[in-house]
């Protein structure tokens, strides 16, 4: 069985758990703190970040994009991993990547790193370090543009890369989710989003993040609730 190391609100590792989840994958998670730079877990990725997929196989794999690629070709076929993470034509499928891409890329480097990432894990580290608040107004005028852009996708496809599901609203979604734990994402104004987002927390691979908690941090009142 495959042990997934993870922090709970770590946006790429809830992709992971997501993507493992959908294609039927058995696995166990283990809790790491990124921020400690524990000696043992940089022998694993010396990258110090999460996820790290520890193979059935005893094999590291670090990252969200090398995960989920040895993911979509090892896991088996069955009814809850009909299309697979990366679904479609060859055109279609490049179309997930470039959005997971966007989502693990862009979206971490405009949003996550400072709602999430800066402003919570500095908190749980008591390292006592505060985001400037100029850059937590970037981040929530740069979250807004890139729920703008979830509804446009949404206008034209029922998901994000296309007519399936695939590993691009995983991406998305394990963001998101970390961003929804915080009551960070105003979903009242993107209707086209949260549709899209309602329709990801209601399959039975999201249960185990509704569950999720992170010491001494609340969830915001309606992260658990399917009729937000």
């Amino acid at each position: 069985m495959h042990t997934l190391i993870h922090h709970p609100l770590c946006a790429a590792s809830r992709s992971v758990r997501l993507a493992l989840a959908e294609c039927g994958e058995a696995f166990v998670l283990r809790e790491e703190r990124p921020w400690a730079w524990r000696a043992e877990f940089l022998e694993l990725n010396p990258a110090g970040s999460t996820p790290v997929l520890l193979t059935a196989n005893g094999v590291a794999l670090c990252g969200a994009y090398a995960i989920s690629e040895f993911v979509a070709e090892t896991a088996p076929s069955s009814p809850s991993n009909r299309y697979g993470l990366f679904p479609g034509s060859a055109e279609e499928r490049a179309e997930a990547r470039r959005l997971s891409d966007w989502f693990h890329r862009k979206f971490y480097d405009e949003v996550t790193l400072y709602l999430v990432e800066d402003k919570l894990f500095g908190a749980l580290s008591r390292q006592g370090a505060s985001v400037e608040p100029a850059l937590l107004r970037a981040a929530r005028d740069n979250l807004r543009y890139h729920l703008s852009y979830v509804g446009h996708l949404m206008e034209q496809r029922r998901w994000l890369a296309g007519p399936t599901l695939s590993f691009a609203d995983l991406a998305a979604a394990g963001h998101l989710s970390a961003l929804d734990y915080l009551g960070e994402v105003p979903w009242e104004e993107f209707p086209a989003a949260k549709d899209w987002y309602a329709r990801l927390k209601s399959r039975p691979s999201f249960r185990p993040l509704l569950e999720d908690r992170a010491p001494g941090v609340p969830p915001h009142p309606s992260y658990a609730d399917l009729d937000f």
